[in-house]
C-alpha cells in the first residue's frame, strides 16, 4: 500500500536574530525555501506560511514588519494553514513563531520532523 503525500509546513526563523533587517529576513525565508524542492522530490507538498502571509500583508496594507496588520495576519495565517497540513518540518535556530507552529501542529496530531532524512520518500 502506497503512502499518501503529506502537506508539510516548513517552519523556521523569520524575524529572529534579524533586528527586522529586510536582507536578513529574506535570507531566513530563502533558508526555509531551500527545503521545499527536496520535500517535493520525496513526493510531498511543501508549504511556507510566508507564501500565504506575505501577499496578504501587502494586500492588507502592512507598512512594516511588526505593525498592526502584520500581527493580525502573519502568524494567524500559518496557524490556519496547519489545519490543512499533515506535518511540520522545523528548521533553523531559535524562533518563537516556528516553535508556535510546532506546538500547534502537535496539538492537532500532526507529525513533527527535524530533518529531511526523517521524511519518507514516497516518490518511487
Amino acid at each position: 500500500m502506497s503512502q499518501k503525500p503529506m502537506m508539510i509546513l516548513i517552519a523556521g526563523p523569520y524575524r529572529s536574530g534579524t533586528n527586522d533587517d529586510p536582507e536578513k529576513i529574506a535570507a531566513n525565508v530563502h533558508f526555509m525555501e531551500s527545503f521545499a524542492v527536496p520535500i517535493f522530490r520525496k513526493g510531498h507538498i511543501p508549504v511556507l506560511g510566508e507564501w500565504f502571509a506575505l501577499p496578504l500583508l501587502a494586500l492588507a496594507g502592512s507598512k512594516e514588519t511588526g505593525d498592526e496588520i502584520f500581527n493580525e495576519i502573519f502568524h494567524p495565517v500559518a496557524v490556519r494553514l496547519l489545519e490543512k497540513c499533515d506535518a511540520v518540518l522545523r528548521v533553523g535556530g531559535a524562533s518563537s513563531g516556528a516553535d508556535l507552529m510546532v506546538s500547534t501542529a502537535k496539538e492537532k496530531g500532526a507529525k513533527i520532523f527535524y530533518s529531511l532524512d526523517e521524511i519518507a520518500d514516497i516518490s518511487k
